[in-house]
């Protein structure tokens, strides 16, 4: 069974492995273009061509896969399956057809809950207890074809939506080859997703980060482990910006946005309070609040926000 791989960050990558560790023929990768990163804008290919380069598999990074050129090379390639992974492209109906098998997609949550971009930060930002990966056939909806299968994991009470991501990509791998294994022997079963039970996980933006701390304690931990790898939850620390990437839910109450322990970095919610963890000040790197503490040191009833 020929594949063609699509996928570019990476939380792709453990799925090309598995592809490549399991013995089955990739013919290509295809990915996005590379993108200037970082101050001095130099540009850097994605994880999923690095690791493809590096196993000798051909690489392809068309800037859409609509126009006819680019569908007719894909076509020369032959492919039996498409696998999918966080592409980050629409893939046109001539596509979707294009295969023997169709296009299998690998998608981080426990679908139809969080169709989208963000889902796996987005079941972080909502408080959930439980999220996984499923496998599905692709449609031409986003997120909408029929399941194929399904690992769920309990998500902790203190984990951050980056150690979730690294949590699930592997996961992601390991239900892919259960559900090629499948295929081959004709064992697999598509269930069609329940469109009343689907939720919208959209991509994330800076307008989101803004710690309100009025908000419930929970509330605002969920913020700040949703938003841990980007864009990072923010507040104002000293009359400079304080990005929070970790944060505990702690005792205590008080106005909300006022520091009740400085010695541990807790603050008052509207209801309970956090701790703040792991914090990253303006103009300084990101660090243990322990650490930033001694050079920063706060004062009872100081308000954080202001």
């Amino acid at each position: 069974m020929k594949i063609v791989f699509m996928g570019t960050p990476d939380f792709a990558v453990p799925c090309l492995a598995a592809l490549v560790e399991a013995g089955y023929p990739v013919a290509a990768a295809y990915t996005q273009p590379d993108k200037p990163k970082g101050r001095g804008h130099k540009m850097q290919a994605p994880p999923v061509k690095e690791y493809a380069l590096e196993h000798d598999i051909p690489v392809y990074q068309p800037v859409t896969l609509r126009k006819e050129e680019v569908q007719e090379e894909l076509a020369a390639l032959a492919p039996d399956l498409i696998v999918v992974v966080a592409y980050g492209k629409i893939l046109p109906k001539a596509v979707l057809d294009m295969p023997k098998y169709g296009c299998i997609n690998v998608h981080g949550s426990l679908l139809p809950k969080y169709r989208g971009a963000g889902p796996i930060q987005w079941s972080v930002l909502n408080g959930e207890t439980e999220t996984g990966v499923t496998t599905m056939f692709m449609g031409e909806g986003v997120d909408t074809g029929d399941m194929l299968e399904k690992m769920s994991t309990p998500i902790g009470e203190n984990e951050t939506a980056d150690q979730l991501y690294d949590r699930l990509r592997f996961m992601g791998a390991e239900l892919l080859i259960s559900t090629l294994k499948k295929l081959e022997a004709g064992e697999l079963h598509p269930e069609k997703q329940d469109d009343s039970l689907a939720t919208h996980a959209p991509m994330l933006s800076k307008e989101m980060s803004e710690i309100d701390f009025t908000k419930d304690a929970k509330s605002v931990h969920n913020l700040i482990r949703g938003l841990s790898s980007w864009p990072a939850a923010q507040t104002t620390y000293k009359g400079k910006r304080l990005k929070v990437y970790e944060s505990r839910l702690a005792s205590g109450h008080g106005e909300p946005g006022t520091l009740l322990d400085p010695k541990n970095f807790v603050v008052a919610c509207g209801e309970g309070a956090v701790q703040l963890v792991s914090v990253q000040y303006e103009g300084s790197k990101r660090m243990p609040a322990a650490d930033f503490l001694r050079g920063k040191p706060g004062e009872k009833g100081e308000k954080l926000g202001e």
